[in-house]
């Protein structure tokens, strides 16, 4: 008779873990899964389209985002903050994107990337419907955000800016970004 073995991992060890695992799928994040192709963008435009800046200027997080990405703020520090202030929600809480600036700190996953899903579970969370749709309605917006994202731009930080150069492609893809979000949680009902 064969007997299975288990392995039983502690709690403790489990969460101290669970980073690890995080990061890793997020570094995987950037080769092919369910088909998707690799993306490259050779150029991504620095400057916005007259069409681009009319949806900012509608847009409260943008025009929000201007006051921190760049000042003290990296990416996913400043996009997570506006969407802090916009929720009502403590603004200490951007702490909790610390680590993802830079992308991840590592030029991995674009922390405007991250931080924009960070802000729809925030905004799910506020949801009055029992938990299982909440998770659906978050679910259907990340979903829209990473479909969005993915034709303006590469999901990796070092596809998005070069080593070297300015940062203005950020701070557009940044404004570009908070339009997005605010556009898809503007339907939730807190």
């Amino acid at each position: 008779m064969n007997k299975t073995m288990l392995s039983v991992v502690p709690r403790r060890e489990f969460l101290s873990s669970a980073s690890l695992w995080i990061t890793g799928s997020c570094l995987l994040s950037s080769f092919p899964v369910r088909g998707a192709a690799l993306q490259t963008v050779p150029n991504l435009p620095e400057e916005l389209t007259t069409v681009e800046l009319e949806a900012i200027e509608k847009s409260a997080l943008a025009r929000d985002l201007e006051n921190y990405f760049g000042k003290g703020y990296s990416c996913a520090e400043s996009m997570l903050l506006i969407g802090l202030r916009h929720l009502q929600k403590p603004e200490e809480l951007v702490w909790v994107a610390a680590g993802f600036g830079g992308g991840m700190q590592h030029r991995e996953t674009c922390g405007f990337l991250t931080a924009g899903i960070m802000i729809m579970g925030l905004a799910a969370g506020r949801l009055k419907m029992e938990r299982p749709e909440a998770k659906d309605w978050n679910k259907q917006r990340v979903d829209a955000y990473w479909s969005w994202w993915t034709t303006q731009a590469p999901v990796r930080c070092a596809d998005i800016r070069k080593e070297g150069t300015n940062s203005k492609v950020c701070r557009r893809l940044g404004l570009l970004a908070a339009s997005k979000i605010e556009e898809l949680i503007s339907s939730f009902k807190a």
